[in-house]
């Protein structure tokens, strides 16, 4: 089964951030599961032809994670945003974990935020630690690396040039800004709710 393109076209029109440069993005993300889809039929080609043992084998399987990565990463970072964002419920149980785990949502916002203004390119990651059940703001380096192991995410932030350099040019702390203006809370708080409890 091929994986499809999901259409983020309603989020044109959306605060801080221009048609030109989400449909740019929205392009750039098509090329991810375009990609993806490529390397799931070469993989089941090579194993039906008896290739795995080759070097070319070896270097798709590696490639695989940033194809895929790239893929999932961007879904939900669209995902989590919408034209018109509010604040997160101060009531809400997320916003008391973030609280808990960071001393205060302030605390919690500055360090996402600071996570995401780094030098380099990448992501920032709220992710839920479903064995200790507690957040952690994370890094990740390119689309395959520095994930937490069975890290749940719960807000993705995408901070490479293409999110923003149109707009914002070096400006990266304004597109961060806009970004929390577009948070869609309400789908962060649901991946939150769902998440599964989880005992090694």
């Amino acid at each position: 089964m091929a994986y499809e393109a999901k259409n983020y076209d309603h989020l044109l029109g959306t605060e801080g951030f221009s048609d030109q440069l989400l449909k740019n993005h929205f392009t750039l993300y098509q090329g991810y599961v375009t990609n993806t889809n490529k390397l799931v039929e070469a993989f089941d080609h090579m194993l039906k032809e008896g290739k795995t043992g080759t070097p070319e084998y070896a270097e798709l399987r590696r490639r695989f994670g940033w194809e895929y990565n790239g893929m999932r990463l961007h879904e939900y970072y669209f995902g989590n945003m919408v034209k018109k964002g509010s604040a997160l419920d101060p009531a809400s149980g997320l916003h008391q974990t973030l609280a808990r785990d960071l001393g205060s949502y302030e605390n919690w916002q500055k360090d996402f935020k600071a996570s995401g203004a780094m030098r380099g390119i990448g992501w920032v990651v709220l992710y839920l630690d479903p064995v200790a059940n507690r957040t952690f703001n994370t890094w990740i380096n390119e689309h395959d690396a520095g994930h937490l192991a069975g890290g749940i995410p719960l807000l993705i932030m995408d901070v490479f040039e293409h999110a923003f350099m149109i707009d914002y040019g070096l400006k990266r702390a304004d597109y961060i800004e806009a970004f929390f203006r577009a948070i869609d809370w309400s789908q962060v708080m649901r991946r939150y709710a769902n998440a599964p409890k989880v005992t090694l």
